[in-house]
């Protein structure tokens, strides 16, 4: 990984100067990075090496095009993109504030007040659906606070992934989606997903919200993906983790 970063920082160097790894997963590392060009601190997403000779430079910049195009308060919006040294990169705003993730780790359960932010991911949601874009990685990852209000992440990144498909993605033992929140047509495998995809994983996030726990839980990813499929929805907050209050009387947690 040393290797890796050092390969990447002088890669770089003309453009963007690599301070240190803010975050990673299993489709990319993010690093806080300051631009040299415009003097400001910005977020750069480096595909993972496997993922990006799978994916190729001229698919991933065919599809990221369509996403440098989406303009929404509520979108976070991308700055630039390159390949270089074989990485394969996307470049941020640089979000000062946390995401729903980490707001979740530390209050576990939010009040039904609080749960309506996502109503501006929703409309974030719904102006990329009208420009034929799914986001197919709806989760509290990728939804951030920022000034007061909330911005999506990465929408549309999944889906120059997706594109890639056949066995060289899969060998990569990477697919798009988180399994909590996966729709069962993407869980099966689906190519030809739309927008009610993202509805059903933002669904999905509004559950845990609410309810301290995703709707489906197990003891592995798989078992989550097969209750997607399987399993009918939790019909209300009775989980083994949240039964406490949510957000005030009883009659919110009966309506949902």
């Amino acid at each position: 990984m040393a290797d890796i970063l050092e390969r990447l920082k002088a890669a770089l160097a003309d453009r963007y100067r690599i301070e240190r790894e803010l975050g990673s997963g299993g489709m990319a590392t993010v690093y806080l990075a300051h631009d040299v060009k415009h003097g400001r601190k910005v977020a750069v997403k480096v595909f993972r090496p496997e993922l990006a000779a799978a994916l190729g430079t001229e698919r991933f910049f065919r599809e990221i095009k369509v996403t440098a195009n989406l303009n929404h308060p509520h979108i976070l919006p991308l700055l630039d993109s390159g390949e270089t040294d074989e990485f394969l990169y996307y470049v941020m705003p640089l979000v000062e504030g946390d995401s729903l993730r980490s707001r979740l780790n530390c209050e576990r359960q939010l009040s039904v007040d609080e749960a309506k932010i996502t109503s501006q991911v929703a409309r974030a949601l719904s102006y990329a659906h009208s420009r034929d874009i799914v986001h197919r990685d709806t989760k509290p990852e990728n939804i951030l606070f920022q000034a007061g209000a909330v911005v999506v992440a990465d929408l549309g990144i999944a889906l120059s992934v997706d594109s890639a498909g056949g066995t060289r993605l899969t060998e990569t033992g990477f697919s798009p989606g988180t399994p909590a929140y996966m729709s069962p047509e993407q869980v099966s495998g689906e190519h030809e997903i739309d927008g009610r995809s993202d509805i059903y994983s933002l669904a999905c996030v509004l559950y845990e919200m609410l309810a301290r726990d995703p709707p489906f839980v197990a003891s592995s990813p798989r078992a989550v993906l097969a209750k997607h499929v399987t399993d009918p929805a939790p019909a209300d907050y009775d989980s083994p983790r949240a039964r406490t209050k949510v957000g005030g009387s009883r009659d919110h947690q009966g309506t949902w």
